[in-house]
């Protein structure tokens, strides 16, 4: 892969990270903003909120993501490319844009919850770590976004749901779009695995659009499976489509995106690993592909 930041820029990051952290802020509060909708009415984001989670892994490689400054180039690749409206991330991984100067006229979705980390016993009571709607309102960050997993067998998810309903309904009284990512899941051989049927995903849907005391910002975020048009037929929220794992044939994943991107309440892609880190390493072709999906008219 090509790479996009230079020695130079990882040196200029390290610099105002150790010396002059409040350039972070400034450079977040006096950015270039733009409208979260706008032209066709689609969004293409690239997401990067998984590492916060313990999740480093990219197909078969566990720890492809662990090289922070390998993770910054091929975002920074990701931004660059025409039709990408934004980037999800966590706290850390936006401010390193910011610094960067990455960020302008771009959406930033912050990740809200990251405490539920992989592999812990603790994993389903996913609570707040990351970013708040105060925090997010006065940086400006333009749209929130949560996990919502629920395993009917593991009483953390108490605690999920009601942070989840307390984090609706403070981004719906400050006019801040959130994005809720609901699963049904439950614990496989010590590992907890999402339920990607069809019935699964509409229940999910059913569960978190009625969380907190308005939905009127609310977003879902859901899996392209089986059957799209009943997904879709169980909500009336807008939907970004999420982009799963790596490791799926890409002409299969990007054939799936295309169909479910026709239907009737899809309003885009937020997609991650599948895009940084393709197989054929090529990051700049695969955004491209991805993102001429979403923006027909690129």
């Amino acid at each position: 892969m090509t790479q996009f930041l230079t020695a130079d820029d990882f040196a200029r990051l390290r610099d105002i990270r150790a010396t002059q952290p409040a350039i972070i802020g400034a450079a977040l509060a006096d950015r270039r903003r733009r409208e979260v909708l706008r032209g066709d009415g689609r969004l293409f984001i690239v997401a990067a909120d998984h590492p916060a989670r313990g999740a480093l892994g990219v197909g078969t490689n566990p720890i492809a993501m662990a090289d922070r400054y390998e993770l910054l180039d091929r975002l920074a690749t990701a931004l660059s490319r025409p039709g990408v409206d934004g980037v999800l991330g966590t706290p850390d991984i936006i401010d390193d844009l910011a610094a960067l100067g990455l960020l302008d006229d771009k959406i930033i979705v912050g990740s809200m919850n990251r405490g539920g980390l992989r592999g812990a016993c603790f994993e389903m009571d996913d609570r707040m770590t990351a970013y708040d709607v105060p925090t997010m309102l006065a940086s400006g960050i333009d749209f929130a976004k949560t996990l919502v997993r629920v395993d009917l067998d593991d009483p953390g998810t108490v605690a999920t749901l009601t942070a989840m309903t307390d984090a609706v309904t403070q981004a719906s009284a400050a006019g801040l779009p959130i994005m809720l990512e609901p699963f049904l899941s439950n614990r496989v051989d010590g590992r907890i695995v999402n339920d990607l049927s069809t019935d699964a995903v509409i229940l999910s849907i059913a569960i978190a659009s009625g969380l907190g005391a308005s939905s009127a910002y609310t977003w879902m975020k859901l899996p392209v499976v089986d059957d799209m048009e009943r997904v879709m037929a169980a909500t009336t929220m807008p939907t970004l489509l999420l982009g799963g794992d790596a490791g799926v044939d890409p002409d299969e994943t990007f054939a799936a995106w295309e169909d479910a991107l026709s239907l009737p309440g899809v309003r885009g892609l937020t997609v991650g690993r599948t895009l940084l880190y393709p197989p054929d390493d090529d990051v700049a072709a695969a955004v491209d592909i991805a993102a001429g999906l979403v923006h027909t008219d690129l």
